[in-house]
């Protein structure tokens, strides 16, 4: 699975740090991009600012998007995600501690693809990580490249 993506967009340093290490607990041996809030995940994305000249054409096979971010928020990244051509059909997954039912109704309104609620438990988070590799990354069949 080395060729597969993620773009991990998390401001909580606790949070990424337990990211990261549920991801490599299930062996996901793939590249995982952070970025620490909305512009920083925007920019990686469409090769702008710190990222310009990164190959666009190489897209993440997952995002995982918090929604409580700094400078843009995550619902807010999902709108401009969904809005343009060569995104608007990259697999999203909001993993988020809210648990504001408008958070969660807004996200799936936007063209999230799934919203799940971080476990406080870190053997439960790891388990919940273990579910969406093995649809998000092995199971799922992503739609082509559009760029």
């Amino acid at each position: 699975m080395t060729d597969k993506v993620i773009l991990l967009v998390e401001d909580n340093p606790d949070d990424e740090l337990l990211t990261l290490r549920a991801l490599r607990k299930n062996k996901v041996t793939g590249e995982v991009v952070v970025a620490r809030d909305g512009v920083e995940a925007l920019d990686y994305l469409f090769g702008e600012g710190s990222y310009a000249g990164r190959d666009t054409t190489v897209m993440p096979q997952l995002i995982l998007l918090d929604l409580k971010l700094p400078r843009i928020d995550g619902l807010e990244v999902l709108r401009r995600l969904r809005s343009d051509e060569r995104t608007r059909l990259l697999p999203v997954v909001i993993l988020t501690s809210s648990r504001e039912q408008q958070d969660m109704l807004d996200g799936y309104g936007l063209g999230a693809n799934s919203y799940v609620r971080k476990p406080v438990n870190f053997e439960q988070f790891v388990r919940a990580v273990e579910q969406l590799k093995l649809y998000w990354l092995i199971l799922n069949e992503a739609p082509p490249s559009v760029v």
